[in-house]
Order: C-alpha cells, then sequence, then structure tokens
C-alpha cells in the first residue's frame, strides 16, 4: 500500500458518498480511479474490487450481519453499516486477506472516523463472523424462495418474488448469479477490417482479449488498469458497449443512407454504432436531455471522429414538428429501472422499487407516444431498454402496437442466428443477464404502416 494512503479508508469514503449523496456507484468508481492514478495497480484493484463488491453483496452481508449483532440492523448508525459491510466483505469474499486484519483495520478506521465508542461493537460483531462464517443461515428455499433467493444472490426480496413469478426458481438464480458474477468489459472494433490490427495493438499493451459471443465485432477485455489510457480506446478505433446493446444498433436493419433520429442518445454508444455502419452515409441526429448529456455524446465523438452525427439537446417528451416522418429509423432506447446491468450498476438495487417501475413504464410510453410521430411511413422504430421488467417491455411493446399505427417485424434477417428464436422471429427480444456473456437487455422492432401518416 502506498505511503500515508488507507485504501479501505478511500472505500469507506466512496460508500459513504452513495450513502448520503445518491452518487452513481460506477461514476463514483472511475472518478476515484482517476483521482488516484498514482498508486499501485495492485491497490487501485483493491479499492475496486471492494467498492464494488461491498455494494454488489450488501443485501447479503446485511442478512449476514442482522444473525450475529446484537443491534438492529436498522438501529446502527449509517458510518457503522458502512464499515461493517466492507469488512464483512473481506471476510466473506476477499480469501487472500486474513480475517484478523480486516478485524483490525475496521476497528482503526472506526476510531479514526470518530467513532470510538463504537469499536468495540464492530471488533465483537466481525469476530463472531469469523468465528462462525460455516454456519450462516440462508431462508428455506422451499418454504420461502423470494427470501432464499434476496439473500443468496443479493437482490431486493420483491424483485426475485417478480422474477419467480415471470422466469422461475431455476432463471432467477441463474440471472442472480451472473449478477455477481465479475463483469466483463466489452468493446466493438468500429471497422471489421482492423480487427487484426486492434488485437494485435491491445496485446502489445498486456490486454487479454476473448471473442464476442454474439457479434463478430464484439471483443471481451481484461487485464487492463483503466480503459480510456488503452490506446485503440484513446484514438477512436474501439468503443465500450455491451455486446446485448449493440443488438440494437444491429435490429435496426440500416441498409446505408438512412435518416436516423436517436432520441434518448447519450452517452452515445447506439448513435456512434448506427453511424458506424451508415459508413459516411446518412445521418444520425442523437439526442438528449440536457447540456451535460449531450456533451457526453460530443466527447464520444471527437474521440471516434464521427462526422454523420450530429448531437443537441432536444427533450423526448416534447414533440418537435420540424422533424414529423422524417426518419427512416427511431432509435428510442429508452430510460427503465436498469435491471439487466445491476451486476455493473449495484447501487439500482438499493434505489428501485416497484413504483418507480410502474412510473418508468409510464414514461416510455409517453415518450413512444412523441418519437413515433417522427418515423416515415414505412420506416423503423426500434425500442429498447437495458432492464428484465414485462410492465416497461413486453407490456409497452403490446401498448404500442395497438394505439398505433406499427406492426412488430421480424429480427431473424439482421440478429446473429444464434440468438434467433420464436421471440426474434415474432419481433423482439428478452436477453437475461449472463445469456451470450452479456447484460440484460430488451430489443422490439417496428415498422409504421405505408398507408397512414403520424396520429
Amino acid at each position: 500500500m502506498a505511503d500515508n494512503i488507507n485504501t479501505r479508508a478511500i472505500v469507506y469514503d466512496m460508500l459513504m458518498s452513495v450513502e448520503k449523496e445518491n452518487t452513481p456507484s460506477h461514476l463514483l468508481l472511475s472518478q476515484t480511479l482517476m483521482k488516484y492514478q498514482y498508486l499501485d495497480k495492485r491497490d487501485r484493484a483493491f479499492i475496486s474490487r471492494l467498492f464494488r463488491g461491498t455494494l454488489e453483496y450488501e443485501i447479503f452481508l446485511d442478512g449476514v450481519i442482522r444473525q450475529f449483532s446484537s443491534v438492529r440492523l436498522n438501529k446502527i448508525k449509517t458510518p457503522i453499516k458502512a464499515i461493517l459491510r466492507m469488512s464483512v466483505y473481506q471476510i466473506l469474499k476477499m480469501d487472500h486477506i486474513p480475517d484478523a486484519a480486516a478485524c483490525d483495520e475496521a476497528v482503526k478506521l472506526t476510531r479514526k472516523r470518530g467513532l470510538k465508542n463504537l469499536s468495540g461493537f464492530v471488533n465483537g460483531v466481525l469476530r463472531n463472523i469469523s468465528r462462525n462464517k460455516e454456519v450462516i443461515h440462508y431462508p428455506d428455499p422451499e418454504k420461502t424462495p423470494a427470501a432464499y433467493l434476496s439473500m443468496r444472490y443479493s437482490v431486493p426480496e420483491w424483485l426475485a418474488e417478480m422474477w419467480l413469478r415471470d422466469y422461475g426458481f431455476e432463471m432467477t438464480a441463474e440471472m442472480g448469479q451472473a449478477m455477481l458474477d465479475d463483469q466483463k468489459t466489452t468493446v466493438r472494433v468500429r471497422d471489421s477490417q482492423n480487427m487484426a490490427a486492434v488485437k494485435e495493438a491491445l496485446r502489445s499493451e498486456g490486454l487479454n482479449i476473448e471473442e464476442g459471443c454474439m457479434l463478430p465485432e464484439a471483443l471481451h477485455l481484461s487485464g487492463y488498469d483503466y480503459l480510456g489510457n488503452v490506446g485503440p480506446f484513446a484514438d477512436g478505433r474501439i468503443t465500450a458497449q455491451d455486446e446485448s446493446a449493440m443488438l440494437a444498433a444491429v435490429a435496426a436493419g440500416i441498409a446505408g443512407g438512412e435518416s436516423i433520429i436517436d432520441v434518448c442518445a447519450a452517452p452515445g454508444g447506439k448513435s456512434m454504432h448506427m453511424a458506424d455502419i451508415l459508413k459516411g452515409s446518412g445521418q444520425v441526429s442523437a439526442r438528449d436531455l440536457t447540456e451535460a448529456k449531450v456533451l457526453k455524446i460530443q466527447e464520444n465523438l471527437k474521440r471516434t471522429g464521427l462526422k454523420n452525427v450530429s448531437a443537441e439537446v432536444k427533450d423526448a417528451l416534447v414533440f418537435y414538428p420540424e422533424d414529423a416522418q422524417k426518419a427512416d429509423i427511431v432509435m428510442a432506447d429508452l430510460p427503465c429501472s436498469g435491471l439487466g446491468v445491476m451486476g455493473r450498476k449495484a447501487d439500482i438495487k438499493r434505489s428501485v422499487t416497484p413504483e418507480k417501475i410502474t412510473a418508468l413504464a409510464a414514461l416510455q410510453r409517453e415518450i413512444l407516444s412523441v418519437v413515433q410521430h417522427y418515423v416515415k411511413p414505412g420506416g423503423v422504430l426500434v425500442y429498447s431498454t437495458c432492464t428484465v421488467s414485462k410492465a416497461e417491455n413486453e407490456e409497452n411493446m403490446q401498448w404500442f402496437e395497438e394505439h398505433f399505427p406499427f406492426g412488430l417485424e421480424s429480427l431473424d434477417s439482421y440478429v446473429p442466428e444464434k440468438v434467433r428464436n420464436e421471440q426474434t422471429k415474432a419481433g423482439w427480444i428478452q436477453i437475461l443477464p449472463g445469456q451470450y456473456q452479456s447484460d440484460g437487455f430488451f430489443i422490439a422492432r417496428f415498422r409504421r404502416n405505408l398507408d397512414e401518416g403520424a396520429e
């Protein structure tokens, strides 16, 4: 560890930022790793693993703490809960950390944060867990399957109940495990003709490469410290994008020369993908709600050098008459609950609620009602989300087809053969977390009727 730098204290401060300020965990981690670039690679890896792991396993960790604490969890001070969670994670999930070290460092951190009077409590709980970690109790999977799945895979119990109803026990368990597994970094090689040179450049920098599971332009990367410092990323030859998200642009069925509107585009992954497929022809109008979001799109456009994409602030809930029936393709990758990417954004587990899903499903309908006006007769609308929620996905798909002059159109002419099934034949696909080594994602392809204008 670097002199005068306490990596556990850094993680504690990050956890408190998430707790008190609701800072998005993936952004906070990125900012922290940037701030501490001078630390040894092992220290930075420790920070990343402990921070992400504590958040990912929070529900499980709380279940363990409840079993071994004499104080009810909701009565434990927030700073102490953070220290206990990160320390229990070290004891139970980081085999290379001696239990005694995890306990001792937790006590020191408690004292340094002005909570000396609680250091004995922290020490007692952690040593109790350390002595009894082989007898941690889980709810009965047969009598209370949702409670079991919730603790075992660290997902909210109401979500376990929803997925049990929609997908059954085994699939819910598989999704839960997939979100706890190490998440792969997936990139898209923007020009397939550069694939060999890109691979050579990545290997020369010491990265490990695996082929994608669905698409030939996808690569899984590991063995790097910070993606922004990787040559082919910095020079724009690759861009970060999960493979399931890549399918959205593929499903659009771009032939060349199309006018495309991407209505909720930030940070620009799908806009750039569609522009790359256009190969300099056509035009992509990438839009989002705020200057900050559009700035992120512009930063990515600058890095990739794309010229056939414009980025502007436009509210997807506002109808712009000048855009009516102007688009060959509308990409509607809409705000959602993000259940498909909880493996990357663990704080979703603590923020999402059934009420939020209901509100988001309604918001998606409002946006679809507006942006459908932009599709030419005979044009295409792609509706996508990064979630696993029937209210936001299948039910909204059905609602849209019933209320507007569009029909679902088979995806089989566009998506890879290995993902084709009865869903894709019908015009949609729900990829579940872990399927095809990717995030959870939903895509539906609609074509506007030729004999009707915008409603």
